[in-house]
């Protein structure tokens, strides 16, 4: 995993008042909360006395407790009561769970994923969304969230994955693509990338310097580590988390995001547009869960294509990020 990022790991929604959440990400098994005014703790899913998983437990005023000795912790991860020793005994500091620093915003849990800081970047968004309704979608990958990633930045497979839909037309050679970097902040970055398949005469494709700047917005947005968006007009996109759950797996939510918000036209938005962006996802599945090895990296044996330019962009600044190098790419 890159380290210290903002990591987008569930929706809002999974995490109710009244009872913990556990789950996996980052090949750890984490533990979710909300306190008596419904703020949201994150934290490893495992008590430091007898190891027992937290998540198994419940909730005692604003503290998770411990099903197997009713130790209980508060947001911080400090153990505030053991009840063999009584009530009025100070637990002991190293008796702590691990926690993760924890956001909200936009209906979505980020954790932060590296060392702790006094100050920290902003969450990875995309502010064009704001405003707008969506629906969501989740599926699960057997694959390296990298190679899920990859796939939605590769404009290669279009006509073969999505040959009946998004890559219908026969649009094989591809010009390009132009894909561009941007630092949104300290450390923050965004991949910006534009297509332009076309059909096969026999011309040559046109490199990224031979195509004019582009003058419209880009088609496809990544931002690391892990949100991605195709924004196919000002009005309807379609939005994507790509939360890791270990080396091997991969939680994938799809949104739908749009401006009807008429609830008869928006349910109906939603139920078809739905159905045709399940599909078109499980079109890439089919094919990304097959590829080896399971994490991509720029040493991994694979030839590379011109065509493949924002797939080894993403390459290179995910090394720098992981290196701690981010200014060396």
């Amino acid at each position: 995993m890159i380290p210290n990022q903002w990591y987008a790991i569930l929706e809002s929604r999974e995490v109710k008042r009244g009872k913990p959440v556990g789950f996996t990400r980052m090949g750890e098994k984490m533990v979710a909360w909300r306190d008596s005014s419904g703020n949201v703790t994150v934290m490893s899913d495992l008590c430091p006395h007898r190891g027992a998983a937290l998540s198994a437990g419940k909730l005692a005023g604003d503290r998770v407790q411990c099903p197997f000795h009713g130790f209980e912790y508060d947001s911080s991860g400090a153990c505030k009561l053991i009840p063999a020793n009584g009530k009025n005994a100070r637990p002991p500091k190293a008796m702590r769970v691990k926690t993760y620093p924890a956001r909200e915003a936009h209906d979505i849990l980020y954790i932060w994923w590296g060392e702790p800081r006094a100050e920290y970047p902003p969450l990875p968004w995309f502010e064009n969304i704001d405003g707008m309704v969506y629906s969501t979608l989740r599926s699960h990958w057997k694959n390296h969230y990298a190679r899920a990633i990859e796939n939605q930045l590769d404009v290669v497979h279009l006509p073969f994955v999505h040959y009946n839909t998004i890559g219908s037309g026969g649009n094989t050679l591809v010009n390009g693509p132009i894909a561009k970097e941007i630092e949104t902040a300290p450390g923050s970055y965004r991949l910006d990338l534009w297509v332009d398949n076309e059909p096969d005469y026999g011309q040559r494709p046109r490199k990224p310097s031979e195509m004019p700047a582009p003058t419209r917005r880009p088609l496809i947005q990544f931002h690391f580590p892990n949100l991605w968006q195709n924004w196919l007009s000002d009005d309807f996109l379609v939005f994507l988390i790509f939360a890791p759950i270990d080396e091997q797996n991969t939680m994938m939510y799809l949104r739908q995001y749009h401006k009807v918000k008429i609830p008869v036209l928006r349910q109906l938005v939603e139920f078809f547009g739905g159905l045709g962006n399940l599909y078109i996802l499980n079109q890439d599945k089919r094919v990304v869960v097959t590829q080896r090895p399971p994490r991509p990296d720029l040493d991994v044996g694979e030839i590379l294509i011109p065509g493949d330019y924002p797939i080894a962009l993403y390459r290179k600044r995910r090394k720098a990020l992981i290196a701690g190098k981010e200014n060396q790419v």
